[in-house]
Parts: C-alpha cells; sequence; structure tokens
C-alpha cells in the first residue's frame, strides 16, 4: 500500500489529509500543535507522529501545507525535519504558497538526497479542500509530476503541472493577482450601489449573468452585503501571498499596479483590526471609510 505523510494540518491540510485516509492510503500526519494532530486521527483512519522526520519514515509521498516560507524551512530542513528520513527515491509534494527562491532552494536539495520535490499551490479556499474540488498547480520534473498526479488528484477539481519546479508557484502568485483584482472591483460595486440607493442582491442577480460575473462575486457577495467576513482566507495571508508576488515582479519586471494597490488597502484593514477577515473585507473598509467621514 503506497505510504504518505501529511505535514501540517491548518484549515486547508486538515481535510485534504482526511481525503487520503478516506481515499484508503496509509497515512501518517504531523502537525506542530499536537492535540490538531490527536483530533484528526481521531476522525480519520491514519497514524500521528510528533516531528517531522518520524512521519515522514518509509513514507513514498510526502505533502506538506504549512504557513510560509519559514515554516516549510523548518519541517523540511531544520531540527528534525523530513528531508533527513525521506527514503531514496521518495517524492515531497508541497501545497504552501511560499516564495520561489525557497521553492528552488528545496528543488535543489532535494535532488542531492536523491528525492525530489514537486511545487503544487492550491485555490478554492477551504470550502474546496473540504469538498475535494481544488485547483492545483504543479511544477517540477515530468516524471514526478505523473507519479503523484493520481494522489492530487483525489482532492482537487483539476490539476495541472504547468512547468519545470517553481512553475507552480509562479502560477498561484497569477491567482492571487487576479483575485486582489477581482474582489476591489467587486468591493467597488457593492458600494457604489449602496450609495446610489439600488439593492445591491439585484444588482449581483443580474451583472452575475453577464462579463462581470467571477467566483468571487458568486461565492461572497452575500457576506458582504451582509457585513460578514469570516468565510475565507484571512487578509494577513493575503497580504504574505501579495509581498510574494511584489517582490517576483521587481525581480521579474512585471508592473504590478493594482496589486500594489490593493495591497495597501488590506494593510489598511490589518490597522483596523481585521488581520482574521477574509479577503473580502475590502468591502468593509470603504463602509468604515464612509463612517469615518
Amino acid at each position: 500500500m503506497t505510504k504518505i505523510a501529511f505535514l501540517g494540518l491548518g484549515v486547508m491540510g486538515y481535510p485534504m489529509a482526511g481525503h487520503l485516509a478516506n481515499a484508503g492510503y496509509d497515512i501518517t500526519v504531523y502537525n506542530r500543535t499536537n492535540s490538531k494532530a490527536k483530533k484528526w486521527i481521531a476522525k480519520f483512519p491514519g497514524n500521528m507522529e510528533d516531528t517531522p522526520s518520524k512521519a515522514v519514515e518509509d513514507a513514498d509521498f510526502v505533502m506538506s501545507c504549512v504557513g510560509n516560507d519559514n515554516d516549510l524551512l523548518d519541517i523540511t530542513l531544520g531540527d528534525s525535519g523530513a528531508f533527513s528520513a525521506m527514503k531514496n527515491g521518495s517524492i515531497f509534494i508541497d501545497h504552501t504558497t511560499v516564495s520561489g527562491d525557497v521553492t528552488e532552494r528545496l528543488y535543489q536539495k532535494s535532488k542531492n538526497l536523491g528525492i525530489s520535490f514537486v511545487d503544487a499551490p492550491i485555490s478554492g479556499g477551504q470550502a474546496g479542500a473540504e469538498n475535494g474540488v481544488l485547483s492545483i498547480m504543479c511544477g517540477g520534473d515530468q516524471v514526478d509530476y505523473e507519479k503523484v498526479e493520481p494522489i492530487l488528484e483525489v482532492y482537487s477539481k483539476i490539476c495541472r503541472r504547468i512547468g519545470s519546479s517553481g512553475a507552480g508557484q509562479k502560477t498561484k502568485m497569477c491567482n492571487q493577482i487576479a483575485i486582489a483584482g477581482l474582489v476591489q472591483g467587486l468591493s467597488e460595486a457593492l458600494h457604489f450601489a449602496e450609495k446610489s440607493g439600488l439593492d445591491g442582491r439585484s444588482v449581483i442577480e443580474v451583472i452575475s449573468q453577464g462579463a462581470a460575473g467571477s467566483w468571487q462575486m458568486s461565492n461572497r457577495y452575500e457576506t458582504m452585503l451582509n457585513d460578514e467576513f469570516e468565510h475565507g482566507f484571512a487578509v494577513d495571508w493575503m497580504r504574505k501571498d501579495l509581498k510574494i508576488c511584489l517582490d517576483a515582479g521587481d525581480n521579474n519586471g512585471a508592473s504590478l499596479p493594482v496589486t500594489a494597490l490593493v495591497d495597501q488597502f488590506y494593510k489598511e484593514v490589518q490597522k483596523m483590526g481585521g488581520g482574521r477577515w477574509d479577503t473580502s473585507s475590502l468591502f468593509k473598509r470603504l463602509r468604515m471609510i464612509d463612517v469615518v467621514k
């Protein structure tokens, strides 16, 4: 039986690891907070270990879904890190959104150790993870991708290799750049509707069926109008991702003026105490600006 280790049981990793367990894979999980791992094994068939190195022993595939660059480096190269204990020929699949520099470093390090590395960031939010319909964008060697694709299909709606190592992370940057502009545009549209005395729900019912329609519009307008912002990806994490995008843009010469502007809007949301609000809270920012006026 294929043996899998899953490192990181946050809001995304927890259900993703669960899908693998329910699909019949022999799975061992690790989470920095032991209580989360204990909760997971009480719900799903599998085992847990208290360090990444123990979790990955004899694993054919190792998945990670953690917070940021430093978290990923810690579970791979830190004390009791996974890379030191992975068996020859095994493959590490990283679902974390991280910088291109870290991805390249881990890809090269894996080659030196006789293992493989595939960057596979995800999109679809907590609901996508829970329902097993994530979009997965991958970078890495073709031969490695062909081995991991059947496993990733367990919790994805679409899974594609975009190119060589780092291509998955660059594609995720495109995803976040597009989302930033879309959410700001939707926020301004709803704000304009309110200021014009229009019913926002009626407006969305009509314009969502035309060229303005988007996932953000279909899935977030109702909670935005209800002033509810606890339904998705947090502003703190979005700012982390947008910094990665903007730094990459500086390096490759891409002009990202809208992304830079929306990043500053999210900074204002953080100052309002909304670091854990979801990304649609750009609309709340506009409402709060009106109150101040």
